[in-house]
């Protein structure tokens, strides 16, 4: 159980001793955090959460049911894991012959703000970009850039959302201001800038 002031962890759910907790974070039932994972404050992590081992975590994420965050995994500040979404850690996994140990794991990083979708697969060694939006039950096997939305198996950019995930609809010289909250964008070879 940890020390920090304000940290909430359900009474079925495992903190391994080693593990840091930030303040105002919440753990809910049939949860785990391993030795070594990192979690900033103000998080949530719903039912049947799995933070294995060095995983680091940023401020204010929320984990919804069932995932888990496999070693390798960095999530950024404010980054939402929807129910059900999948982390993997290695490219040519195989039973008879485990590979065990960090070295064989691929390095994936979510960026601040970026959204996964309910039941999306996200394959290792790549980087989703900050707000990028991953769609419900997408497969998502290459880097993906900031402000991207992606959907389908396996994922295609589709467009690109503002920073409130509101959809952009960029003018033929790639301007673009949000309809939601008015935060105006310039795109420029598959490259989206805020500019107010």
């Amino acid at each position: 159980m940890p020390e920090e002031k304000n940290v909430f962890v359900h009474e079925s759910s495992y903190v391994d001793d080693g593990a840091e907790i930030g303040e105002g974070t919440k753990i809910w039932h049939f949860s785990h955090v391993q030795k070594g994972a990192k979690i900033g404050p103000g998080c949530t992590l719903g039912q049947n959460v799995n933070v294995a081992n060095n995983v680091i975590i940023g401020k204010q994420v929320k984990i919804q049911n069932n995932v888990s965050v496999y070693e390798g995994v960095e999530l950024e500040d404010y980054v939402f894991c929807g129910p059900s979404m999948v982390f993997t850690n290695v490219l040519n996994p195989r039973s008879e012959f485990p590979q065990r140990g960090s070295q064989f794991y691929h390095k994936t990083l979510v960026k601040k703000s970026a959204s996964i979708g309910a039941n999306a697969t996200i394959v290792c060694g790549i980087t989703i970009g900050r707000y990028a939006f991953i769609g419900a039950g997408s497969v998502i096997t290459k880097d993906v850039p900031d402000h991207a939305l992606m959907v389908g198996v396996p994922a295609r950019r589709i467009g690109w959302v503002c920073e409130c995930a509101n959809r952009l609809n960029f003018d033929e010289k790639g301007n673009a201001s949000c309809s939601k909250c008015g935060k105006t964008y310039y795109l420029s070879e598959n490259k989206v800038t805020r500019l107010s």
